[in-house]
């Protein structure tokens, strides 16, 4: 969602095209941007005894040598903060079934409980980063390069660990919420 101007008013970003309404264009990009296709995921972040999941849906694979994953997160996100410190993040991979989830993580989550985060069972994983305990598919990743993007920094991230418990099971896409975010 945009960032808000005065009174929460979306601020609109241009350039615009000459003689363009700024804001039926920006309606009109925003709609565009938000029919590329995407999944909708968990990110996981740790530094110190922080630890966090974020519903997550801009991320994807930018290398095979090495295998390296390229996720953009917004600069003033507490995931922002704990990835760029504790260097490292993972990408979880929730079922179909699972959607629920996505909206228990658009907030920080409660970090009250041990093998939780938000009361929804999570394991730490080899590089101390949270894992959704239940995704269907989850990676690991290694920060290997920061590239400022704006209102987001871009983590470059290695994948050092992986598994796909859960083969068959339908992988949850932002086309099956009622959620957008950027555009």
């Amino acid at each position: 969602m945009a960032a808000g101007g005065p009174l929460g008013v979306p601020e609109l970003v241009g350039p615009f095209p000459e003689g363009a309404d700024p804001e039926t264009y920006d309606r009109l990009r925003r709609r565009a941007l938000w029919r590329m296709p995407a999944g909708i995921y968990l990110l996981g972040s740790a530094f110190g005894a922080r630890r966090n999941l974020m519903t997550h849906n801009w991320a994807m694979q930018v290398a095979t040598k090495p295998k390296l994953l390229a996720i953009s997160v917004r600069k003033d996100a507490v995931t922002h903060d704990l990835v760029s410190k504790g260097r490292a993040f993972s990408l979880c991979f929730l079922r179909r079934e699972d959607r629920a989830l996505a909206r228990t993580f658009t907030k920080p989550a409660l970090d009250e409980e041990e093998g939780a985060l938000s009361g929804v069972a999570v394991r730490v994983g080899s590089t101390g980063v949270p894992v959704l305990a239940r995704a269907a598919a989850w990676l690991e990743c290694e920060v290997r390069q920061e590239v400022d993007a704006g209102d987001h920094t871009l983590f470059v991230g290695e994948v050092v660990d992986c598994s796909v418990p859960d083969d068959s099971t339908p992988v949850l896409r932002v086309e099956d919420t009622r959620l957008n975010y950027g555009g």
